[in-house]
């Protein structure tokens, strides 16, 4: 695909390889398998759903990435990658769910014939998406050479995002707000959840003004109620009712980007201790955000809320927040550092984070969060425009 067709310029996929193998040289690394879609993407723009099926990037010291998966999407792969079509190869459909032979025995063909029979090669062995009967065949395929966990080496090179990365996070977060405000204007007793879901699924495709909407890499989480004192459940067909909270876990998406945003709405008048919850929320939220500087830590943040929840009686365990931007199903989590109090990572401008500090409690739960970039100098940047609060509607 020419370049002047992909998301990024040149100059961005060129800084991404130069990071990537910095990091390949210091774990010693002469090849590099990666299977995660969202890291094959930041590599070289590939972008399409065959994710269920075997296909990775083969990166070396040197030389253009090769995109490697089956042949009908590799057809998508030089519609979408950077690089130049002899680098992007695919297996035939005798490898798909075979029971006779496997796709992994195709790849370590191309290894060898590009000359790393022998070679320290790192794979992503913690991934979703490289099974252990791949890993099997390969490391069986490849007896000479030292095959061993790269997992997350990429994805540490995404941590901090460059400008052109933060313009597409812009403009997700703009389509957050607008299906955080969809939800909340749909939101009424009798509207059945799956009727509500499908405006937010309408909203968040329609995207805002030219910024079209892509799919999120989690469904939209809803619940109401009891349902609402548990993390990550989704919908059904119940109508909403009065006298219950439901929180909205939602994210715009442009061009796999994501900028999750969550907000609370209750249906009536809620219990006071549930407006307590929401004023030692919001009031920690500030805190974190204040901590949220480039030179601290993301055990600041954490310590920061905790101690304003701890000051009005609020008992709070577990992670509160990890890194966004590009992501595939079935998390929009990068998986590297996290908002918790043993992580010491150290914050740098051009971070960007879910700040995620939802409290679940015995018969209801809150969740109001912000997607944050930490900035040059001063607290973090909250990228979204929705008014932190509990919405109430009568």
């Amino acid at each position: 695909m020419p370049i002047e067709h992909a998301p990024f310029s040149q100059a961005e996929y060129d800084r991404r390889i130069v990071k990537t193998r910095k990091a390949m040289e210091l774990q010693g690394l002469e090849l590099l398998f990666v299977a995660d879609p969202s890291n094959q993407a930041w590599l070289t723009g590939y972008d399409g759903w065959s994710f269920y099926v075997h296909q990775g990037v083969l990166l070396g010291l040197e030389g253009e990435p090769i995109w490697w998966g089956r042949q009908m999407d590799a057809i998508g792969g030089r519609r979408t990658c950077w690089m130049t079509a002899e680098n992007v190869i695919g297996y035939t459909d005798n490898f798909v769910q075979s029971t006779e032979r496997h796709p992994m025995q195709d790849l370590a063909q191309h290894i060898r014939s590009l000359g790393y029979e022998s070679a320290r090669i790192g794979v992503e062995m913690e991934n979703y998406y490289y099974s252990a009967k791949a890993h099997s065949v390969l490391c069986e395929e490849l007896p000479n050479a030292s095959v061993g966990d790269a997992t997350a080496l990429v994805n540490w090179q995404r941590l901090i995002k460059s400008d052109e990365e933060i313009s597409f996070i812009r403009r997700a977060a703009r389509i957050s707000d607008k299906v955080i405000r969809t939800a909340i204007d749909r939101a009424a007793p009798g509207v059945r959840k799956n009727d509500l879901v499908a405006d937010i699924f309408h909203a968040g495709i329609t995207g805002v003004d030219d910024d079209w909407g892509d799919y999120p890499a989690i469904v939209p989480l809803t619940p109401s109620g009891l349902d609402a004192t548990a993390a990550h459940l989704t919908w059904n067909g119940a109508p909403m009712k009065a006298g219950e909270a439901t929180f909205f876990e939602l994210s715009g998406c442009y061009r796999r980007y994501h900028a999750p945003l969550c907000r609370t709405v209750y249906l009536g008048t809620p219990p006071q201790e549930m407006r307590n919850a929401e004023q030692a929320q919001i009031e920690g939220i500030s805190a974190g955000l204040n901590a949220a500087r480039a030179g601290n830590l993301t055990s600041d943040i954490v310590e920061a809320f905790m101690s304003v929840l701890a000051k009005h009686g609020i008992h709070r365990e577990g992670r509160m927040g990890y890194p966004v931007g590009l992501s595939y199903p079935p998390d929009w989590g990068e998986r590297t550092a996290s908002l918790r109090s043993e992580d010491k990572t150290v914050l740098e401008p051009g971070m960007v984070f879910h700040f995620m500090p939802a409290l679940w409690m015995d018969s209801w739960g809150l969740e109001t969060t912000e997607t944050i970039v930490i900035t040059e100098d001063g607290p973090a940047e909250a990228l979204s425009k929705v008014e932190r609060k509990l919405f109430v509607k009568d």
